[in-house]
C-alpha cells in the first residue's frame, strides 16, 4: 500500500505492527508479522533509514515507530527530493543531447566519420530502420515527440511490433503527456503492453530518438524537419551517452494514463515543462511543439501560469517566477 512512497510490503508490515503494539520486541514483531528475526531486523534497518523509526526515550535500547502523520511526511519530502534531483539529471542530460545533436547537424552528404551514417530523405531513413529492426536481437527503446499516432499508421506498425514481441524483443517507448487525447495511440498503446510492450509519458523530449540493441540510435538532423535527413550513430561513447539519456527520461517519466504528479511547487510536469519553455524564449507555436499540443493549449498553459503568478506579461511572470524559486536565478 506504500510501495508509491518507497516503502517495501515487509517494512510497512512492520512498521504497522510497531504502530498496533508499541511494547513489543523484535520477537514480538515477529509473532505479529509471521517473519523470521533476520527479515524483521533488516526491515527495522530499512525503517530507521527512512526515519519512520526512532529510539524510544522511555526503554533504553528499544525502537518505537514515529506517528504516521509525521512519517508520511516525512515520506513524501523524501520523494519530492528523490524526484526534483531526478529533474536536475533529466536537464543535464537534455544539455548533453542537444550537444550531441548540433555536433552533427551540419553534417553534409559527402561526410565521412567513424560511426555516422548520413540518410538524407524519408526514403532512406525508412529503409534503414526497416533494416535495424529487422536485425534487432534483444531491445528497442524510443523517443516518440511527434504526438499521437494516426489509424492507419498503427496498421502499418502493428505486424512489426507483434513480430518483434513475439521473438521476445524488449520495446520501451517514451511519448509526450500530450498522447492522452489521441483515443486510437491509446488504444495502440494498451495492445502493445498486453503483448509485453512498455510505454511512459513525459511533458517534453529532447528529440526523436531509436535506439536499437543499445549499438545504434537514429537521429533526425533537423528537429523542425525529421523527414528530411538523419543520422545513424554507431560510436560507442555516442551510444553509451545515448542510452544514458534514455534510461534517465525512462525513469523519471509515468505510465500512460496514470495520475499526474505535481512537484514541490506544484506544477505538473507538463507546465513545469511550459514554464522552462518561455523562460528560454520559445514561441507558443514551439512550446506547442515541445509539448505535443496544440498553439492554442499552449497560450492556455501560459496564460495560466501568468496568473498563478499573478503577473500580467511574460517578463513579469519570468521574474516572480525566479522570486518564488520557480526557476533558477540564471534563467
Amino acid at each position: 500500500m506504500l510501495a508509491i512512497l518507497g516503502l517495501d510490503a515487509t517494512s510497512e508490515a512492520v512498521y504497522r505492527a510497531m504502530l498496533a503494539r508499541p511494547q513489543d520486541g523484535v520477537a514480538g514483531l515477529c509473532a505479529a508479522v509471521g517473519l523470521p528475526e533476520a527479515r524483521v531486523r533488516s526491515a527495522l534497518d530499512t525503517l530507521s533509514e527512512l526515519a519512520l523509526v526512532r529510539p524510544s526515550h522511555e526503554r533504553e535500547g528499544a525502537l518505537r515507530a514515529v506517528s504516521p502523520d509525521v512519517g508520511m511526511e516525512v515520506l513524501m519530502a523524501r520523494q519530492q527530493a528523490e524526484l526534483a534531483l531526478q529533474q536536475q539529471r533529466i536537464e543535464a542530460s537534455r544539455v548533453a543531447a542537444a550537444q550531441l545533436i548540433a555536433d552533427f547537424s551540419d553534417l553534409r552528404p559527402a561526410a565521412a566519420r567513424s560511426g555516422v551514417e548520413q540518410l538524407v530523405g524519408l526514403d532512406a531513413i525508412r529503409d534503414r530502420l526497416a533494416s535495424l529492426t529487422r536485425e534487432v536481437k534483444e531491445e528497442v527503446m524510443t523517443f516518440a515527440p511527434d504526438g499521437g499516432h494516426t489509424p492507419e499508421s498503427i496498421e502499418a506498425a502493428r505486424p512489426l511490433d507483434e513480430e518483434l514481441l513475439g521473438r521476445g524483443v524488449k520495446i520501451r517507448t517514451v511519448y509526450l503527456d500530450s498522447v492522452c487525447n489521441s483515443a486510437p495511440t491509446v488504444a495502440y498503446t494498451g495492445w502493445l503492453a498486453a503483448r509485453g510492450g512498455q510505454v511512459r509519458v513525459v511533458p517534453s523530449l529532447p528529440t526523436r530518438m531509436i535506439v536499437v540493441d543499445r549499438a545504434a540510435a537514429v537521429i533526425p538532423v533537423n528537429g523542425d524537419d525529421t523527414a528530411a535527413a538523419a543520422v545513424v550513430l554507431t560510436g560507442h561513447g555516442t551510444l553509451t551517452a545515448l542510452c544514458a539519456l534514455f534510461e534517465n527520461v525512462w525513469d523519471a517519466a509515468q505510465p500512460l494514463g496514470g495520475q499526474a504528479v505535481r512537484d514541490s511547487r506544484g506544477l505538473s510536469g507538463q507546465e513545469s515543462a511550459a514554464l522552462r519553455l518561455l523562460s528560454e524564449g520559445h514561441t507558443d507555436e514551439a512550446i506547442a511543439k515541445r509539448l505535443g499540443v496544440s498553439p492554442r493549449t499552449a497560450r492556455r498553459i501560459a496564460t495560466e501560469l501568468m496568473e498563478r503568478l499573478g503577473a500580467r506579461s511574460r517578463f513579469e511572470a519570468g521574474v516572480r517566477a525566479v522570486q518564488r524559486g520557480w526557476l533558477p536565478a540564471g534563467a
